[in-house]
């Protein structure tokens, strides 16, 4: 299975684009295209789109971006470092979800990535962010409030994460 993301530097924010077996560069750029148009007006905001070689993207996928003002930066051959916060988010997210289930089929990977990288996004604390979620949400705003009260623990993936939110 490949796995097709986008991660916003500042932020950390993750995109997932789409999941499929079998890659074609007709594939990546069409996933670019849905991304862009789903982040609509957010992506003229990016400057910089910084990617490896690997021939799954092809020109179409680079004049995407390229529509949108960002530039596009490939990485050296042989440099993973280069690329080192989306080489991170691979590791997190094999050993924090994938490696701990057993996911069986296409649809099954899609929606535990979908909700891997909404927890990841909403409620997973990083410390490049001063230990905030990469979108803000109302779990931060009650975190700052004098007096919490009393936590309500929710499970994620069949319990592989555990959510605490305030109870009202």
């Amino acid at each position: 299975m490949y796995v097709l993301f986008f991660v916003e530097l500042a932020s950390r924010r993750v995109h997932l684009a789409g999941v499929t077996t079998h890659p074609t560069g007709w594939w990546v750029a069409q996933q670019a295209r849905h991304l862009a148009a789903v982040l609509n007006d957010e992506t003229t905001a990016f400057k910089f789109l910084i990617r490896d070689r690997d021939a799954k993207f092809t020109r179409a996928f680079d004049d995407v971006w390229r529509s949108t003002g960002a530039e596009i930066i490939r990485t050296p051959v042989q440099a993973p470092n280069a690329n080192s916060i989306a080489e991170r988010w691979v590791g997190t997210v094999r050993r924090e979800c994938l490696d701990q289930l057993l996911v069986v089929g296409c649809q099954q990977r899609i929606r535990v990535l979908r909700t891997y990288v909404e927890q990841y996004n909403l409620h997973r604390p990083h410390r490049s962010l001063a230990f905030a979620t990469p979108l803000p949400s109302e779990r931060g705003a009650a975190r700052s409030a004098p007096n919490v009260g009393q936590l309500r623990r929710r499970d994620v993936l069949g319990g592989l994460i555990h959510q605490n939110d305030c109870a009202a």
